[in-house]
């Protein structure tokens, strides 16, 4: 198949309703990296069992008794199940910068160094965060396969459905960016 170019990144995949595996069903990704050299995005509807407050317990950081302390991790994917990644507004120009920081285009920011999380710990760092632990990874062809197949849907992203929507309310607003209502896709689709 012939790259044709197509950069996904600050997009949502958004699952469609055959998708065969089970990790990513009912699925909303956002995507950091698209490149000829693969993909790498965050699930932001799947929490987890586990507080940012209990998290930054076990590496020993205080996060308070806030809001904050009471959002869900999330599963941002099978890969690095162990490894944090916090997705965040990007920083302001002064704000000082992490260790390890990727600035995705047009959109949002993903940290992985642990800065980010003493800064959150200080009552600094950015307003708006989603941690996840791991992320879904695509080697290079893999996920322009996948669309091929038509397991995923993709929209520009919109922060506010990461940030500002009930967890269980993201894929059908994610949906709504495209105009569609999430009780029109069939759960027929690939059951052929």
């Amino acid at each position: 198949m012939a790259e044709h170019g197509m950069d996904l990144t600050n997009q949502f995949l958004i699952a469609m309703p055959g998708m065969k595996d089970d990790r990513f069903a009912g699925t909303v990704v956002y995507l950091c990296e698209h490149s000829a050299k693969g993909a790498l995005g965050l699930v932001i509807n799947r929490p987890v069992d586990i507080t940012l407050g209990e998290l930054f317990d076990k590496i020993e950081l205080d996060l308070g008794d806030g809001a904050l302390s009471r959002q869900p991790v999330f599963f941002g994917g099978p890969v690095q199940p162990e490894r944090g990644f916090v997705l965040h507004d990007p920083l302001c120009a002064d704000a000082s910068a992490f260790a390890s920081t990727l600035d995705v285009p047009g959109g949002l920011a993903m940290t992985t160094s642990k800065d980010v999380l003493e800064a959150l710990a200080r009552g600094e760092g950015p307003r708006r965060v989603l941690v996840t632990l791991g992320y879904s990874g695509w080697s290079a062809g893999q996920l322009e396969e996948e669309l091929g197949r038509n397991g995923w849907l993709t929209v520009p992203a919109d922060a506010g459905v990461i940030f500002d929507t009930p967890v269980e309310q993201r894929y059908s607003r994610a949906l709504g960016l495209l105009g569609i209502d999430p009780r029109m896709l069939s759960l027929e689709a690939g059951h052929a």
